[in-house]
């Protein structure tokens, strides 16, 4: 079994728009003379590869660390994409997915409004996208909404340059972070 890596640096990868930049510092530094090192980091919860949780858009959704944790992890498909999906190439392409989506689109792939929904009348428990966002239109917080409404995870800014298209495990839990929006991950596929 291979084990490809989908997850982007977290100090390296892009960020959302005015996100502030993360960034470490040395709490403990063996260099400096303890005798241990230990670090400190600073960044949003949407910094690098990471979970949305449905309370990112709902003040009483779910929040990371009470999710369904069997979404975060089996079978999934990898599809390449150019451009913006509305729900029509979602009815063309779901009948060949698993319940788990990602979508590579060189970081330029983007979903409608009608593609969520299409999305969640077809049972798809978990959505990504090596974006930073699952939709840059000026319906963002409108698919958002629509898929987190329903309980679809939205895993974002996932490195597929590795992933072919094709059928995989996906391994992407969250951190246990009580009550937050969101959560870094490290995302692996798992091929055969």
């Amino acid at each position: 079994m291979r084990i490809i890596d989908i997850s982007k640096e977290a100090f390296t990868a892009p960020n959302y728009d005015d996100d502030p930049q993360p960034h470490y510092k040395w709490h403990r530094n063996i260099k400096n003379g303890s005798e241990y090192n230990l670090s400190i980091i600073n960044m949003t919860t949407h910094t690098g590869t990471h979970l949305d949780a449905p309370l990112h858009y709902f003040s009483d959704g779910d929040s990371v660390d009470s999710l369904t944790l069997e979404k975060c992890y089996g079978a999934c498909t990898v599809v390449t994409i150019n451009g913006v999906l509305t729900g029509e190439d979602m009815d063309k392409l779901l009948p060949y997915c698993k319940k788990r989506l990602l979508i590579h689109g060189r970081g330029r792939a983007s979903l409608e409004l009608s593609a969520a929904r299409v999305l969640n009348e077809n049972g798809i428990v978990l959505v990504g996208i090596d974006s930073v966002s699952i939709s840059f239109s000026e319906q963002e917080e409108a698919v958002h909404r629509e898929l987190l409404s329903n309980g679809t995870l939205i895993l974002e800014n996932l490195d597929l340059e590795n992933a072919a298209d094709g059928n995989y495990i996906l391994s992407a839990f969250p951190l246990k972070l009580g009550g937050l929006e969101a959560s870094p991950v490290r995302a692996v596929l798992f091929a055969k």
